[in-house]
């Protein structure tokens, strides 16, 4: 399902800041593909975001299958309960994904998006901006191929609940729900999980507001430990990835743009497309750090004895 030029072409489907910042610009630069339309919740939203980038506006449930009928890859930029379901309809549609992360916040949603993409065949990506990054896509496989490692320590904070925040992405209905465990957790799982193996084992504990305490054992016989967070004070919030083993220590370098990180998934994308090889970030590691988020969720509920994070 190609255009005559041979190019793919991207239905994007969101209109919020992260889709105005990062996926529409880099689908309306990548010569390859072809931006076939935007499609979002709130017709105004599709309006301007489609005009800026020179494609078609779309909107409501006909809009969707308007969009669907008309690409071959079906991009997200959603909350994520609301990605997941549009997803399995767009597999079944036959649309390859590129999806955002989390894939879904639910265990079943996210393996029922997953059933779709199998059953129809499609090539799947989730968008993990360090797994695509240029400072960082080739550290996290190089330090993947060394091995040797004991154990790694990730702090994520961001403020964007801290007081006085001006962040476009405070007004976000999922984040204010579910916190840094689900909005940046998936960055800390996107590395720990090729570098140090599968996770055998969850243990979580709650920090100050949103903020979880994640320690993780690995197949590998290594452990982790990460620090998750979207209400810490300004001077709190920062990024960085530890890890020490045999080798020594190893720091995660810087990752760079946002939009070039998400034109490389995209052209990973178009790879597992041409191939038909699974790439090594598709739905299937994304239903897998939906398990694993998902198990420190209910270890945080329990120990609160209320629902998380409200």
């Amino acid at each position: 399902m190609t255009t005559r030029s041979n190019q793919l072409r991207i239905g994007l489907f969101g209109a919020g800041p992260w889709a105005e910042r990062t996926q529409a610009p880099a689908i309306a630069a990548h010569a390859g593909v072809e931006f076939a339309g935007v499609w979002a919740r709130r017709p105004e939203a599709a309006k301007a975001l489609a005009e800026a980038h020179g494609t078609t506006a779309h909107t409501g449930d006909a809009g969707a299958d308007e969009l669907l009928a008309s690409c071959d890859v079906a991009a997200f930029a959603l909350p994520p309960d609301v990605q997941a379901p549009l997803a399995a309809r767009a597999a079944a549609a036959g649309c390859h994904l590129l999806l955002d992360k989390p894939v879904a916040t639910d265990v079943a949603a996210a393996r029922d998006t997953a059933g779709a993409a199998a059953r129809a065949g499609v090539a799947s990506v989730v968008f993990c901006t360090l797994r695509f990054a240029a400072g960082t896509a080739a550290w996290i496989d190089d330090r993947a191929a060394e091995g040797g490692w004991y154990t790694a320590h990730v702090r994520w904070l961001g403020s964007l609940f801290a007081d006085g925040s001006d962040s476009p992405y405070a007004a976000s209905p999922w984040r204010r729900e579910k916190g840094g465990l689900w909005d940046v957790g998936p960055h800390a799982l996107s590395l720990l999980l090729p570098v140090l193996g599968e996770v055998t084992g969850v243990t979580a504990a709650r920090g100050p507001r949103d903020t979880a305490h994640l320690v993780l054992r690995h197949a590998s016989g290594a452990s982790s430990t990460a620090t998750l967070g979207l209400s810490a004070p300004p001077g709190a919030a920062g990024v960085s990835v530890d890890l020490v083993g045999e080798h020594g220590p190893a720091a995660l370098p810087d990752w760079g743009d946002a939009i070039g990180s998400f034109h490389a998934a995209l052209d990973a994308l178009v790879e597992s497309v041409r191939t038909g090889r699974p790439h090594a970030c598709d739905l299937a590691f994304g239903v897998r750090m939906t398990e694993i988020l998902a198990e420190a969720e209910a270890q945080l509920a329990l120990r609160q004895g209320e629902s998380p994070l409200r």
